[in-house]
């Protein structure tokens, strides 16, 4: 949630700055409900005032002995007037709230105004794509010629967007979840963490999948209601939510391997087939916890480590930065690190590492203190993918494929395959 002192001090300017990212601040409501705000809060205070001085008054008259009566009808009066009005302030306040809770994060200096994913920059690309000399196979026809991976299966169980992996997939999907948390943590000195895939309204809200994404969760049914987490950064994220942090804990580096639930509510058809868009998957999440000064400086290192993951398993990737309008709703900057797809010729994303800066720590009321003023103040959030584990298997199963549809396991994970070379 941006700072309400930005609409106070400069509401149009605030509206320029969101439009790039294809938003439109309607101005004037806002504009209408602050008002009403100022003008319910200053009644609101003098009410207040007034009835303390009738309070004091009161207790005058009585210790002197007085007839108080009158004096206490009047504060009998103030208290109703005064409820009325704190009950209005409160409905606009509320309504302010839901305002501000849809309106996204304002973009970073740096990041380049475009409308979608055509306006992104490249930044750089690592590796070359292999020439095979044989016709290659997509990651589906690999799998299931292998015997290893099952749509039908998966359809009856559960129905679209839903795969069973077995037998040599299983172990290297789970060789890959292993060997980035293995990473991370030994190398890149993140924390690990097995956290909640369970999660109230309230923590959804502080990494603001709600209310602006509540058709993209799966819930729980009855009271009380969960939802099933989207990605791990909403339970990482969170176990800063409503804390006030000490400097000496700062940065925190968090990880985590968890299963990953989604709608897919906006992708309207798209990757039907296979694995890359799934209602079920799994990610190796990374967040860091940052004091403001330093934020950017630890988006570059956190997409540095996701990248490192790539570099290891040799797999060839560019480096995006995304503009404006095809930006997560949370995010100030976002880097999009995209992985080479050999049976479509392309990159596909494989993990998305944002600087949030206060947007979602206003949101869940996390704060840090800073040494200098000893005073709290609003800590910088940061996420991205170590990386997507799905997404990481179809790109080893595309790139390490051989002309006999085999599936040549990378160097770095075979001895989480108990020293397999090979599927197949």
């Amino acid at each position: 949630m941006l700072d309400p002192q930005l609409f106070r001090q400069d509401a149009d300017r605030l509206a320029e700055r969101l439009l790039v990212r294809g938003y439109e601040l309607d101005v004037e409501a806002l504009r209408k409900l602050e008002n009403s705000r100022r003008e319910i809060q200053g009644e609101t205070e003098s009410l207040q005032s007034r009835r303390n001085t009738v309070s004091r008054e009161i207790g005058i008259r009585k210790s002197r002995g007085e007839d108080a009566s009158e004096l206490m009808a009047s504060v009998s009066t103030l208290a109703d007037s005064l409820k009325r009005q704190q009950a209005e302030l409160a409905r606009i306040q509320s309504e302010l709230e839901a305002l501000y809770s849809e309106i996204p994060n304002i973009a970073h200096e740096s990041v380049p105004v475009g409308k979608d994913e055509q306006g992104n920059l490249e930044m750089r690309r690592w590796g070359e794509p292999r020439q095979p000399d044989f016709e290659i196979r997509d990651h589906v026809q690999l799998g299931e010629a292998l015997g290893c991976m099952d749509y039908d299966a998966a359809g009856r169980i559960s129905g679209s967007r839903f795969v069973v992996l077995s037998g040599g997939l299983a172990r290297l999907h789970r060789a890959l979840a292993q060997y980035m948390l293995d990473l991370h943590v030994s190398e890149h000195g993140y924390t690990e963490v097995n956290a909640p895939l369970l999660v109230n309204a309230r923590t959804l809200f502080g990494t603001s999948q709600l209310p602006k994404f509540e058709d993209d969760q799966f819930s729980t049914r009855g009271e009380p209601t969960y939802y099933l987490i989207p990605t791990s950064e909403v339970s990482l994220t969170n176990l800063v939510g409503g804390r006030i942090v000490e400097d000496d804990e700062l940065p925190m580096m968090l990880t985590a391997h968890t299963p990953c639930f989604r709608k897919e509510a906006g992708s309207y058809g798209r990757d039907t087939r296979g694995m890359i868009r799934q209602h079920q998957f799994e990610k190796v999440e990374l967040v860091h916890i940052s004091r403001p000064d330093e934020s950017y400086q630890r988006l570059e290192v956190m997409t540095g480590h996701a990248e490192t993951v790539l570099r290891k398993l040799e797999l060839p990737y560019r480096v995006l930065t995304l503009c404006t309008g095809d930006m997560g709703f949370a995010a100030a900057k976002t880097y999009d690190i995209e992985v080479w797809v050999p049976s479509q010729e392309k990159y596909r994303e494989i993990s998305s590492c944002s600087n949030t800066e206060t947007f979602q720590a206003r949101r869940m009321k996390s704060r840090w203190r800073n040494p200098r003023t000893g005073k709290p103040e609003y800590l910088h959030t940061l996420n991205g993918s170590g990386v997507a584990v799905g997404r990481a298997l179809v790109a080893v199963m595309e790139n390490y494929q051989n002309s006999d549809g085999s599936v040549t396991v990378p160097g770095v994970l075979r001895p989480y395959m108990g020293g397999q070379e090979r599927i197949g």
